[in-house]
């Protein structure tokens, strides 16, 4: 024991002793993760940004102007009028993310096409291909305005009116006896005696009684409304979602990982400076230098995310809302995953430069599978389920259900029990490869 924990003292004021190494892995996380935090939504008091959108309006019709007044007063959207270049340009460039136009004869066209009558227009929509997602949402949101405007219009509008009157005339001409017709017949003429009333309502506004603005426009429009609730554990009216949370989750995780490279390279460095068998020279044993080693190696990472977390709490209002206890034991797992992986950098890397660049990159990808730089919900659906086999999406989940999620300490215990598994993987095979060699 004492040679243990004298070279676990010696690890802990080699480390301490590096002021700019201590520095840049205790500000960077912080850093980064006050960044991302901020541009995926902060502490949630902010709006939400809105979607940028070009339109082009080359239809006077009262449809279309219809259409162009709905997509204004949409609160996730901000429209910008501009002639059609213009805005095929913007697009081109990702300075929007999506272009309508609605072209010439569009509204009459539309009208027509509602009852089947004729052939349906078509709506062109310019879209920057980065911005698939972004596309679905305009188009729901649009087809919303266009069947919005275009019943409005055929119910009780001056054009429907006209149209129907022109529908009646053809029908009545055409030749054609079948009981279709009569039907379409029937269907007309109530359509018709519908616009009749809304438009003396209008006119009159019932008795006086009632502004024209405050009437029924008619038409066909959502039969529901939603009612959102963010789902947290916890006081809804205290408990918000805080971006910070999972910002300083991922980059605790990638930089403490970052750390776990640089002890793996020492072990490395000193074995070419001799100085790792003169340790074994000593009466110090391969299992105890080993295990000073990850000690002190898990000690540090867990010294590092409490530090981190702590000024996340101070400065950026991250709450541990879930269960002390089982934050620390994600933390404590974490800490001991981490320092596996550094022992088993050193064990299997022949040189300090091939294994600084071999487990860079798999401190990478591993860290990108995790989720910490973007929402494992955009990855498919098949790489999703791979990345459980990936110790730092356990360590992320763990602490994202520990701090923002409010879970309890059931929740942690899978992302405890997967990352000592992955430790005690790591371990042995650092082990084996040190007896080998």
């Amino acid at each position: 024991m004492t040679a243990l924990l004298a070279l676990i003292r010696k690890d802990l004021i080699l480390f301490m002793a590096d002021r700019r190494a201590l520095m840049l892995n205790l500000l960077m996380p912080i850093l980064l993760g006050a960044f991302f935090g901020f541009i995926t939504g902060g502490t949630g008091s902010k709006d939400a940004a809105k979607i940028e959108v070009a339109l082009v309006v080359q239809d006077n019709h009262p449809i279309s102007q219809k259409i162009v007044k709905g997509l204004k007063e949409e609160a996730s959207l901000s429209v910008k009028e501009m002639p059609l270049e213009e805005a095929k340009a913007m697009v081109l460039k990702g300075k929007i993310n999506v272009a309508i136009v609605l072209p010439e004869k569009f509204g009459e066209l539309a009208g027509a096409a509602l009852f089947g009558a004729r052939a349906k227009p078509e709506l062109p929509v310019f879209y920057d291909p980065s911005q698939s997602a972004v596309l679905a949402m305009v188009k729901g949101m649009l087809t919303q305005q266009v069947m919005q405007s275009v019943s409005a219009e055929m119910f009780a509008g001056k054009s429907g009116v006209s149209f129907l009157d022109q529908s009646m005339q053809e029908l009545e001409k055409s030749s054609q006896q079948s009981p279709d017709k009569a039907e379409l017949r029937d269907f007309l003429g109530s359509v018709k005696k519908f616009q009749s009333r809304q438009q003396a309502e209008l006119a009159a506004g019932k008795d006086g009684k009632t502004e024209k603005a405050d009437m029924p426009a008619g038409g066909l429009s959502m039969p529901f409304t939603t009612k959102d609730e963010a789902m947290i554990a916890g006081d809804a009216a205290t408990s918000k979602y805080n971006g910070y949370a999972h910002s300083f989750a991922g980059m605790s995780v990638q930089f403490i990982l970052f750390m776990a490279i640089d002890a793996g390279i020492g072990v490395l460095l000193a074995r070419r400076l001799g100085l790792w068998n003169r340790l074994l020279a000593a009466p110090v044993g391969l299992n105890t230098l080993l295990i000073a080693r990850a000690l002190s190696c898990a000690l540090i990472a867990f010294f590092l995310i409490n530090f981190i977390f702590a000024v996340a709490v101070v400065v950026f209002k991250v709450n541990i809302a879930g269960s002390l206890s089982g934050f620390i034991g994600v933390a404590i797992s974490f800490s001991l995953m981490t320092a596996s992986f550094g022992l088993l950098i050193a064990a299997f890397g022949k040189t300090p430069e091939a294994a600084r660049g071999i487990s860079v990159f798999a401190t990478l990808i591993m860290v990108m599978l995790s989720g910490a730089w973007m929402p494992s919900f955009l990855f498919p659906q098949w790489l999703q389920s791979l990345t459980l086999i990936v110790p730092t999406r356990w360590a992320v989940d763990g602490l994202d259900a520990m701090t923002w999620r409010g879970l309890g300490l059931e929740a942690a215990l899978p992302a405890i029990g997967v990352q000592l598994i992955f430790t005690l993987l790591f371990g042995a095979l650092a082990l084996w490869r040190f007896r080998k060699a």
